[in-house]
């Protein structure tokens, strides 16, 4: 459906797809595996699939659709699976890590060690201070990661994340659909900054992994 409104929207090619997956949700820990239908009462159990088999759906996506990027596609601790998924795909879609890494140094740097991902969340109160934000990004751009910096649920008006984003030179930015006042806010002030940078602004299109 996705791929049909960007076909009759005339933007094939120019529109690329990213999902953000948050598997921890339907992780099932007693019985190590993944629960697609989760969400239906009378759950039979045919669509509860492993790692590998879960693994093999998102190949597809990327096989079959401009899927360029996709967050969270397994549980939080479940580094096995991220890393056989960076494997197989790691080349053509970007491996966004949010739970897996929570901004947390520490773990950024096993993901690093244990080709886990090929990209870090960046939320700046996750960690805590930006301080701790910034050595993140700097051990992730260092391993060759992409970093897209992101909002959190119940954000504010401060837009202080889209100049963290340009400042940092992460080339990607999560926010939300335009629809709301917290979510406008970051886009106008990358619109100003745009502005107020002129011809040194550079838009990182289709580079926004290493920009």
């Amino acid at each position: 459906m996705l791929v049909t409104a960007i076909e009759q929207a005339g933007y094939t090619g120019k529109v690329k797809i990213g999902m953000d997956v948050a598997a921890s949700e339907f992780w099932l820990d007693e019985k190590k595996v993944y629960d697609l239908d989760f969400k239906t009462d009378n759950n039979d159990g045919s669509q509860q699939k492993t790692g590998e088999a879960l693994m093999g759906v998102y190949k597809e996506f990327v096989e079959n659709y401009p899927m360029v990027s996709i967050e969270d596609p397994f549980d939080q601790d479940d580094f096995d699976s991220y890393k056989m998924m960076t494997t197989n795909v790691g080349e053509t879609c970007q491996i966004v890590g949010d739970d897996l890494l929570v901004t947390n140094p520490t773990r950024v740097k096993k993901a690093i060690d244990e080709k886990a991902c090929n990209a870090l969340l960046l939320k700046v109160n996750q960690i805590g201070s930006v301080t701790e934000a910034i050595e993140a990004v700097n051990m992730a751009k260092a391993a060759g990661w992409g970093v897209m910096t992101s909002h959190r649920s119940g954000e504010t008006e401060d837009h202080f994340i889209a100049d963290l984003a340009v400042g940092l030179k992460t080339g990607q930015i999560k926010t939300g659909a335009p629809c709301r006042s917290e979510r406008l806010s970051k886009y106008n002030q990358l619109l100003r900054i745009e502005e107020e940078l002129g011809a040194s602004a550079v838009y990182a299109g289709e580079n926004f992994r290493k920009p």
